[in-house]
């Protein structure tokens, strides 16, 4: 119910903003001006994918607009979370109930660019989705720029889809991937091909990491596996008020209390097949850490993710835990391209390892880590988390990271280049749509090559790009 009266909220939003918009409030970026640009995602939760992505597109869209020519402004939950992040870039404060905030935050801009990598599905929470609907909505309806950036769509209820061909059918949707395109055309809503935007991400230095290694025990020559766990079945987030009241009232829910109106999914069946990922990841690691000589560390790349690395741990008999609470995204990056094997459920852990060549599995619970493996032609390293045989699927695919780093690291540097060239061209049709919306808008001249296209690279995938291209 709340999730209806979430949608409810935001699609009466969209349609009084076209209607004031109509009548003449309201006002469009003038020759002369900055173009003010909202990016409207899910920062300030301490969700490293989540913000390492947002990242790499400031620095992107600003490359290419022009740092002197452009004003952004980035949504953030939790302030403290966020400090020091994304520089030259004004945060807001994004509330649990964020319908009054979008009304009232989005036509102060001159377009939206929604971050969120899971921004059209129902699998995590259909708040989050009805969120950067609205976002893209409000914008559009004003004739403004509204671009989903590096996005994902999946499954989405019949509400939501509906929500998203209505007020979506004028924005442009730069996926991160084919499948994604065709959920989003078959719904009406124009769409080019893109990737993710964590590609072009730079981290402390590779010394940083090490040291960090170093202070929870690694001797600095053992190889270092590390696993970054989840809890998939605790997805998805809903709201609502009746809980939140006995809650409030009684303690009710605690367990699985997310914030204010909203909890995670639970119950028997769901506790079940946690276990059964908890235990298999465990079981598998162990045999592994007998078989070779391995330094094992568990990484929460997400804060929720430090409740599942603790268990794991704890069923390992202790071995050291490092979160996002204790490491900000700059910090955690290093560290985990400082390891030398990878089993991960979190997408952007492998994303993020992949510029320093990081042999990786995946444990997926959705299409993300899925479509990535294909992509690298790493099909056999794959697993989902509810498999009845995970345990020793994963063993296998660990023995395969341990005798064949060669051959996958090799995918891995072709992917990574690939990636970086479609990167390219997502800027490319940004900069095309800006142009189309605000045609009067000072777009760089004269001849670029795809590299123009993305932020200032490191030395580190320029060698990259010069052994791959």
């Amino acid at each position: 119910m709340m999730d209806f009266i979430l949608e409810a909220w935001v699609s009466g939003n969209i349609e009084r903003a076209k209607a004031r918009w109509m009548l003449g409030a309201g006002k469009r970026w003038r020759s002369g001006e900055k173009l003010n640009l909202l990016f409207a995602g899910y920062n300030g939760t301490r969700n490293m994918g989540s913000d390492v992505r947002v990242e790499e597109m400031l620095r992107q869209i600003r490359h290419i607009l022009g740092a002197e020519r452009v004003d952004f402004s980035v949504m953030s939950q939790v302030f403290e979370f966020s400090k020091g992040y994304f520089d030259g870039t004004r945060q807001v404060h994004l509330p649990d109930i964020f319908p009054p905030f979008l009304a009232e935050e989005v036509p102060q801009h001159h377009g939206v660019v929604a971050c969120e990598g899971s921004m059209f599905k129902s699998k995590f929470a259909n708040a989050l989705t009805t969120m950067m609907i609205g976002s893209l909505g409000i914008a559009a309806v004003e004739n403004k720029l509204s671009v989903g950036y590096g996005a994902e769509a999946g499954h989405m209820d019949p509400l939501v889809a509906k929500m998203c061909s209505r007020y979506c059918k004028n924005s442009l949707i730069i996926t991160r991937n084919e499948e994604s395109r065709t959920i989003l055309r078959d719904l009406g809503v124009p769409t080019e091909l893109g990737t993710d935007t964590a590609w072009t991400f730079e981290s402390r230095p590779a010394e940083y990491g090490q040291s960090v290694l170093r202070q929870v025990g690694w001797d600095g020559r053992t190889p270092v596996l590390v696993v970054c766990p989840i809890n998939p079945f605790e997805w998805p987030v809903k709201a609502s008020v009746a809980k939140y009241a006995l809650h409030s009232l009684t303690g009710a829910y605690t367990d699985s209390h997310y914030r204010t109106v909203y909890f995670h999914n639970s119950g028997p069946a769901a506790d079940r097949a946690y276990q059964h990922y908890l235990t298999s990841i465990a079981n598998a690691v162990d045999a592994f850490r007998k078989q070779r000589t391995v330094f094992v560390i568990l990484v929460a790349t997400e804060r929720l993710d430090a409740r599942p690395a603790s268990r794991i741990s704890e069923k390992l008999g202790g071995v050291p835990v490092l979160t996002s609470d204790q490491y900000n995204m700059y910090e955690l990056v290093s560290i985990l391209r400082a390891c030398h094997l990878m089993a991960s459920s979190r997408y952007h852990g492998i994303v993020t390892s992949m510029p320093a060549l990081v042999p990786s599995a995946g444990i997926t619970m959705d299409e993300r880590i899925r479509n990535l493996m294909r992509e690298r032609g790493h099909q056999e390293l794959l697993m989902n988390v509810d498999d009845p045989d995970l345990e020793p699927r994963l063993l296998a695919a660990l023995e395969m990271l341990a005798t064949q780093g060669e051959r996958i690291a090799d995918g891995i540097a072709r992917t990574v280049v690939r990636n970086l060239k479609v990167m390219a061209r997502m800027g490319v049709y940004f900069e095309e749509e800006v142009q189309r919306c605000y045609p009067e808008f000072p777009t760089r001249r004269g001849e670029w090559g795809w590299e123009d296209y993305l932020p200032p690279m490191n030395d580190s995938l320029r060698q990259l790009v010069a052994a791959y291209s």
